[in-house]
């Protein structure tokens, strides 16, 4: 799905419109969007990401299975139109309170008993409506972390606001969950990214001044990449800077790894717009252990969730073409050994900045 840079007040009105005419024609109303399951999950191989089958689901309002989730989108929509009209923000979780109430006094039901079910509904209406959630004023918690050589101009209300990433301290720049809207990156003079999952290596890292000594844009997503740290790598990356990320080599880090390359499946509505496919995961790697002799005695026990994960990755289709990531993957099963990024820090704490330089300059990476 393409992301559009149009209405998302007119296409809610043209929904609801839609719906109306329906029912004045004494037809029944109908809500249309693509399936967002597995088995309509398709991997683009010249993009390089996944993204959404054609296959479709309709739902119904007189169809008893169907009416009461038709009833929920449509409250869904009609709650999202009333924040953009009025240009207030908030939350998937303040969503779900404004919608959480009784149908009415001799009614003991609520349009929705728990979060659960809401979540879904905002991503069909994304899908259908061609629109993602920060265009519905939806936003999610703040979750990731920035430093480097790049200006951000944020347009806050009525005041246009310039961040400057290198002068952030300690902390960083809070990466917001919505940078398309309002938001542009400017002067961003750095030679590469590096993307760190652990936030304790990330300040690590930062203490050392790692992205001002090599001129680079350092990055934690402090674990699994939410979809605006995702969104903002892809814009970076569209800027021409090489991306490379720096996890475990366990089950957890390769998952962080694979979603912020290849997209994942619960956000393949928006893949081509997360995705970024020119990724390479620069370790650590299980052929460490043959580079630096200090990580044999680091190692630990793979645990069962790590080996199925590993066999699993070897069936993908994307993954099995690369014959580093076969390796890799097989060295893990034989030896039932995992490594942590932390390991790094064993012969001393500024080791980490060195093992990426060398990393980098070497081009040791796998695709």
């Amino acid at each position: 799905m393409a992301v559009q840079e149009e209405n998302p007040k007119q296409k809610l009105e043209n929904l609801a419109n839609g719906i109306v005419k329906d029912i004045e024609g004494g037809k029944n109303p109908t809500f249309t969007t693509y399936a967002r399951k597995r088995s309509n999950i398709v991997y683009d191989q010249k993009g390089g990401y996944l993204k959404l089958g054609k296959t479709k689901e309709e739902r119904d309002f007189i169809n008893v299975a169907q009416s009461k989730r038709f009833m929920q989108t449509i409250a869904v929509a009609s709650k999202c139109h009333k924040f953009v009209k009025e240009n207030l923000h908030t939350t998937i979780r303040g969503l779900y309170y404004q919608l959480k109430f009784s149908l009415g006094e001799d009614v003991d039901e609520n349009i929705f008993s728990e979060q659960a079910e809401s979540n879904p509904l905002i991503e069909d209406l994304e899908v259908s409506l061609d629109l993602t959630r920060e265009n519905l004023n939806l936003n999610a918690n703040r979750k990731g972390v920035l430093a480097g050589n790049m200006k951000v101009m944020d347009r806050f209300g009525d005041e246009m606001v310039e961040i400057d990433c290198s002068k952030q301290g300690r902390s960083g720049w809070a990466i917001p969950s919505d940078v398309d809207n309002d938001i542009q990156f400017v002067d961003v003079k750095a030679k590469y990214v590096i993307v760190v999952e652990k936030d304790a290596l990330w300040q690590r890292l930062n203490e050392d001044r790692f992205w001002k000594k090599e001129n680079v844009i350092l990055i934690t997503p402090q674990g699994q990449a939410a979809r605006g740290t995702r969104r903002l790598i892809r814009k970076l990356a569209d800027k021409g800077l090489p991306i490379y990320v720096f996890t475990d080599s366990d089950a957890w880090g390769w998952y962080i790894y694979w979603t912020i390359k290849t997209g994942s499946i619960n956000l393949a509505h928006i893949g081509g717009e997360v995705a970024t496919p020119e990724a390479h995961f620069i370790g650590v790697t299980m052929s460490d252990l043959d580079k630096y002799e200090f990580l044999n005695k680091l190692t630990m026990n793979a645990t069962e969730v790590d080996l199925k994960r590993a066999q699993e990755m070897l069936n993908y289709e994307w993954i099995r073409k690369n014959k580093a990531w076969v390796v890799e993957l097989e060295r893990m099963i034989k030896s039932k050994k995992k490594l942590e990024q932390d390991a790094l820090q064993g012969p001393r704490l500024t080791f980490v900045g060195e093992y990426i330089k060398e990393k980098v300059a070497n081009k040791d990476y796998l695709p």
